[in-house]
């Protein structure tokens, strides 16, 4: 089994930041995937933040220049730093993985955190 353990929610004021963290853990081979999502109330989970195939990022047009995503490979880990944070970006932050779980199975599977809830408000 594999977690996925997110933190660094919070509130935080218009224009103010937070770096969101998410590791992963367990029966873990490789992980090809590690990604952002959000969800706001009444509204369909999106993609925030990932890594291509080939190891570049990719951005929500709605958080290009302002969000950085990163990852430490060794920890199983990726971040997400948020800055010039505005109301529109409240919302519950996913972390998502794709993990390879058996070295003698190219089977991957599809992990989810729990979320962390992201408010901006004045």
């Amino acid at each position: 089994q594999v977690q996925l353990v997110e933190s660094g929610g919070g509130l935080v004021q218009p224009g103010g930041s937070l770096r969101l963290s998410c590791a992963a853990s367990g029966s873990i081979f490789s992980i090809n995937a590690m990604d952002w999502y959000r969800q706001a109330p009444g509204k369909q989970r999106e993609l925030v933040a990932g890594f291509t195939s080939g190891g570049t990022t990719n951005y929500a047009d709605s958080v290009k220049g302002r969000f950085t995503i990163s990852r430490d490979n060794a920890k199983n880990t990726v971040y997400l730093q948020m800055n010039s944070l505005k109301p529109e970006d409240t919302a519950v932050y996913y972390c998502y993985a794709k993990v390879r779980i058996r070295a003698y199975s190219t089977a991957e599977y599809d992990y989810w955190g729990q979320g962390t809830q992201v408010t901006v408000s004045s």
